[in-house]
């Protein structure tokens, strides 16, 4: 772009281009220029990433990006150039991004992004927003805990590469673009996305901290309070969660996130503390997702003791059934799996009563199993889980990876998605006060009349 068009604020800059033309060894520049061309390119693909930002994109919102900037307020103390910037413009008003992306194995750079920061707030812009293949829970939950715990007043958003190529492929899947063309170019931005050219991908393993925690662990060690060691393990299980989230996202075809207890959404500082108090005391990671229409959330224990995995759902028995074993039989019909050897429901009883386990396959053969010892009790509610011992692969830093990405929507699929939550029945109209006079004054001065207690 020529100068005399470019903002006032720029002194460089061109448009960004869906087909850039750059040497072939710039992978960051080539799928950074092609992603943000289609931000304003694709109606639908614009308005849910920006969304995701805070900023709604309506009908009278434009949005343009540049590449290459430069500011007119540009000190010449920082000689990094910021790869892109995002201008959305509604009327006489303007919100801007500067953009900072990595690609492949590349990541962020906390003082880099700082200084970034001193621009954006010279040169009036909103915010700096980053994109690599590093995961984060949420976009304002930045995956560099320095970033997070500067004293800029700058925002700083993030969005992994894998989280544009989920919302591409949601809306393509989905059906979700009106124009035809714009699905076309979409879907090409997916083919584009997936290839290895474009250096995206999804988080494949663990650090080397992790066979060291492993070991530390079932050595009987104590994990310490402030150990560096558990708190590499404990951000690379974010990410790793972050995109389970996204994988079930794409296998479903609806948005899966994950559920934090409220003390922990924008506070990443309290959830490393009390997860990494878990992970000392009870040797366990865990995490929640949610999946849309579903009977329950999925909850995921990793157990480095037991070296073993459990992924299940925790459903409210059915009231209207009186006995344990009637509302046993109820879930029982619910798993269609045949596969059931690791399959395992814990039954969750009222009061100080402790729950009990047993085997599917075993409450398949007698359901009568599940009120030993509790005749005089009905369960409450049910865990139905699958656990998986992982042995040797466990501790390795792909095969882990890999096996949870395996056994979760295995779970998913055979079990969960078959299964629904109890529904209290809507109340029925009495047979003796099935018309309005039955109920009227006249009509209940009668029936206490005839009443016995």
């Amino acid at each position: 772009m020529r100068n005399e068009q470019l903002p006032d604020y720029l002194q460089q800059g061109e448009t960004a281009r869906l087909f850039p033309v750059l040497s072939t060894t710039s992978k960051e520049g080539r799928t950074t220029s092609i992603v943000l061309a289609c931000l304003d390119k694709i109606d639908e693909f614009g308005t849910r990433l920006l969304a995701s930002l805070g900023q709604k994109v309506g009908k009278r919102s434009t949005i343009e990006t540049y590449t290459e900037v430069v500011f007119q307020k540009h000190s010449s103390a920082i000689k990094d150039r910021p790869d892109r910037l995002i201008v959305i413009k509604v009327g006489n008003r303007q919100w801007r991004a500067l953009v900072e992306a990595k690609v492949g194995t590349n990541e962020l750079d906390a003082d880099q992004i700082e200084r970034y920061r001193v621009l954006a707030k010279d040169n009036d812009v909103d915010c700096v927003l980053t994109i690599s293949n590093q995961f984060a829970t949420s976009p304002d939950s930045h995956p560099v805990e320095l970033v997070r715990k500067s004293r800029s007043k700058i925002p700083v958003f993030h969005w992994s590469w894998m989280h544009i190529l989920t919302t591409a492929d949601l809306l393509v899947s989905g059906e979700d673009v009106a124009d035809v063309d714009q699905l076309l170019l979409l879907n090409e931005l997916r083919r584009f996305l997936t290839h290895e050219s474009a250096g995206v991908k999804g988080f494949d393993r663990m650090p080397k901290e992790w066979a060291e925690l492993n070991k530390l662990i079932s050595s009987g060690g104590a994990v310490p309070a402030k150990s560096p060691m558990a708190q590499t393990v404990l951000e690379a299980w974010h990410q790793e969660t972050r995109d389970l989230s996204m994988i079930l996202s794409r296998m479903t075809g609806m948005t899966v996130g994950e559920k934090l207890p409220r003390k922990h959404i924008g506070n990443p500082a309290q959830r490393q503390k009390d997860e990494l108090s878990d992970l000392r005391e009870k040797h366990c990671l865990t995490c929640t997702l949610t999946v849309p229409d579903a009977a329950a959330p999925i909850e995921v224990t990793v157990d480095l003791m037991r070296r073993s995995m459990d992924v299940g759902m925790t459903l409210r028995a059915p009231d209207d059934k009186k006995s344990t074993k009637a509302r046993v039989n109820w879930l029982l019909r619910q798993v269609k799996s045949e596969d059931t050897d690791a399959l395992f429901v814990r039954l969750l009883w009222p009061g100080t009563s402790e729950p009990t386990q047993y085997p599917i396959s075993e409450l398949r053969e007698n359901p009568d199993l599940a009120s030993e010892g509790k005749e005089h009790l009905a369960s409450h509610g049910f865990h139905i889980f699958l656990s998986e011992r992982l042995g040797g692969k466990f501790t390795q830093q792909t095969n882990f990876i890999s096996e949870l990405e395996r056994v979760i929507p295995k779970f998913y699929g055979d079990i969960g998605s078959n299964l629904a939550a109890w529904v209290r029945k809507a109340p029925q109209i009495k047979p003796e006060r099935s018309s309005g006079e039955d109920v009227s004054p006249s009509g209940i001065a009668e029936d206490a009349e005839d009443f016995e207690a």
